[in-house]
C-alpha cells in the first residue's frame, strides 16, 4: 500500500511517498481503510523535525504522518467488541513516534481509539474532527470549572478555537473570544458572547468587558503572558504546544493540554455534530498524492478550516 513518511526533516518537499505491507491488527485493535485524512499543524511540525527537537519524538529513521483519519473498518483484530467490518469510522492516531501514520491507505489503531462516523457529515468533513475536537475537548477538561464561568478563547477562528468556542458554550460556560475582526460574525455564530479583536493589550480590553478578568483562558493563539494577564487570580489557564506556558503568576494554575485518543469521547463529539452543536469545516480536498502540496498550502497560512487528504 501506499503511504507518506519522513526519513529526513525539512519542508513539505521532504515528505516521501512509500510502498510498505498493509499492517496488521491485534489483539484489541482494527484496521481502518482510509478515505480521507485531516491536514494540521502538529504534521508540518513533526515534518520539520521541531517536535524531536522538543523532545516529544525520539530520534526515528522513519516517521509515520497523520493524526485524522475517516473511513470505514477493514479488519477486526481479536477481542474487538462494537465493530465490525465495513463500519464507518474516525479516529485518532496519537502515537507520533510511529512509523505508519494516518496518511496511508490503511492504518491499524486500537479499537479504543476510534468511534462512530458522524452520521450528518460527509467523509471527508469527519476526518477534520478528532484531533482538533479531543484537543479543545480535553483542554475544557482540565479548567474544570462550573457553568456559568467565564472563558477565555484565544485563536477563535481557529480549528481548535472553533471547537473550545461551542463546545464551552455547550457546557454552560460564557465565552469571551478573541480572534481577527472580520471573524466576528463566525466566532460570535461558534457561541461566543463577549467578542475581542485581535491586536495590542488583550488583556486591558479582555478587562474592561469582565472587570477583575475571566476564570480561565484557552490560549489557542499562544498569546503567552498577554492572555494570562487577562486571568483573574487563582484562575485556570491551558496552553497548547510545548514550550509555550507562560510563568504561573498570580496563583493562576497553568497546564498543558496533551492529546490522546479516547474513542468514548470522540463519539461524543460525534454525536454533538450530528445535534448541530458542532460545525465542521474544510478548506480543500486534496489527493493523497499531492500531500506536499497540501504542506505548502498549510505552510503558506491563511486557512479557514482545514485542508484533507482523500483517495483518488
Amino acid at each position: 500500500m501506499r503511504a507518506v513518511v519522513v526519513r529526513r526533516f525539512g519542508g513539505p518537499e521532504v515528505l516521501d511517498f512509500a510502498e510498505i505491507p498493509v499492517p496488521e491488527p491485534g489483539t484489541g485493535q482494527v484496521r481502518v481503510k482510509v478515505a480521507a485524512a485531516g491536514v494540521n499543524p502538529v504534521d508540518a511540525a513533526t515534518r520539520s523535525g521541531f517536535l524531536t527537537e522538543a523532545g516529544i519524538i525520539p530520534p526515528r529513521e522513519v516517521l509515520g504522518i497523520g493524526w485524522d483519519v475517516a473511513g470505514t473498518v477493514d479488519a477486526v483484530g481479536a477481542g474487538v467488541a462494537g465493530f465490525a467490518i465495513g463500519d464507518a469510522v474516525i479516529g485518532l492516531r496519537d502515537r507520533p513516534s510511529a512509523a505508519l501514520g494516518t496518511y496511508a491507505e490503511f492504518v491499524v489503531l486500537d479499537a479504543a481509539a476510534i468511534a462512530a462516523a458522524p452520521r450528518t457529515v460527509s467523509t471527508v468533513e469527519a476526518a477534520t474532527l478528532p484531533l482538533n475536537g479531543l484537543t479543545a475537548a480535553q483542554a475544557l477538561d482540565l479548567l474544570d470549572l462550573p457553568p456559568g464561568a467565564t472563558v477565555l478563547v484565544t485563536g477563535a477562528a481557529g480549528a481548535v478555537g472553533g471547537f473550545a468556542v461551542a463546545l464551552a458554550k455547550a457546557r454552560g460556560f460564557r465565552v469571551v473570544a478573541v480572534a481577527g475582526s472580520a471573524d466576528e460574525a463566525l466566532v460570535r455564530g461558534f457561541g461566543a458572547e463577549v467578542f475581542i479583536p485581535r491586536g495590542d493589550f488583550v488583556a486591558d480590553r479582555v478587562r474592561a468587558q469582565i472587570p477583575g478578568g475571566v476564570d480561565a483562558a484557552l490560549d489557542t493563539a499562544l498569546l503567552g503572558l498577554e492572555a494570562l494577564d487577562a486571568v483573574a487570580s487563582r484562575g485556570r489557564f491551558v496552553v497548547f504546544a510545548a514550550g509555550a506556558a507562560p510563568i504561573p503568576l498570580r496563583g493562576i494554575r497553568v497546564e498543558h493540554v496533551w492529546i490522546r485518543a479516547d474513542g468514548v469521547a470522540l463519539a461524543d463529539l460525534a454525536n454533538l455534530v450530528d445535534d448541530g452543536v458542532l460545525a465542521l469545516r474544510v478548506t480543500d480536498t486534496v489527493p493523497l498524492k499531492d500531500a506536499i502540496a497540501a504542506h505548502e498550502r498549510l505552510a503558506a497560512g491563511g486557512l479557514r478550516g482545514r485542508l484533507v487528504l482523500t483517495k483518488e
